[in-house]
């Protein structure tokens, strides 16, 4: 491809090979105990009116191959005071799943430099298990105050170690998670990154 000319016609070029590389990863990863993990992009189908007009490259071998199929997105931007993006708000979705319940979906914010936030998934996770309550743009948990707004509460937990750490016991029992909940490790701020792309684990 990079030898040939640009006007030359490559019609199914990187499904043919990715068929047949794929065919000879798939059993040298199982008897090493390998994974191999793809970062795909999307395409746009074309004269598609039903369904999905969305598509990923290299064929439908990687589809079939792939034990785990995780779609990942960008669905908004996180901004501070002032209006500047420092994060972004991402959906996960599992697309497919050999190895568990597939068409899971969860969401986070990933923040520039730092990943994705722990102290606003324990606030995501709070309300969603009626731990936190959100009165507006009011977070608080155990009757206390937290903050106005989601980043105000996460500034008043990373300042408060016990109250974070109390906080994050209160959640994984709530979850179910009492081991998790009895020693719960030190957390950080956080932070997320941006962009569209499918993660697929053969």
């Amino acid at each position: 491809e990079i030898e040939g000319e640009m006007g030359d016609a490559q019609m199914g070029l990187q499904a043919r090979l990715m068929a047949k590389a794929l065919r000879k990863l798939n059993a040298a990863a199982n008897q090493s105990g390998t994974t191999i993990i793809f970062i795909n992009q999307l395409r746009q189908k074309i004269g598609v009116t039903f369904g999905s007009g969305e598509t990923t490259t290299g064929g439908n071998s990687l589809k079939f191959y792939a034990s785990v199929r995780i779609d990942i997105r960008r669905i908004g931007q996180l901004k501070d005071g002032k209006g500047v993006a420092f994060g972004n708000r991402t959906r996960v979705t599992i697309v497919k799943n050999k190895l568990a319940p597939p068409c899971r979906r969860c969401e986070f914010d990933i923040v520039f430099g730092k990943g994705v936030c722990q102290v606003g998934e324990l606030l995501d996770l709070g309300v969603e298990l009626g731990v936190v309550e959100k009165s507006g743009a009011w977070y608080s948990a155990g009757g206390e105050r937290l903050g106005l707004g989601k980043e105000k509460a996460k500034e008043v937990l990373l300042g408060n170690k016990e109250a974070l750490a109390r906080l994050r016991g209160t959640v994984m029992e709530a979850a179910g998670a009492l081991d998790m909940a009895a020693a719960p490790p030190e957390l950080t701020e956080d932070t997320e990154d941006d962009g569209e792309s499918e993660a697929e684990a053969a």
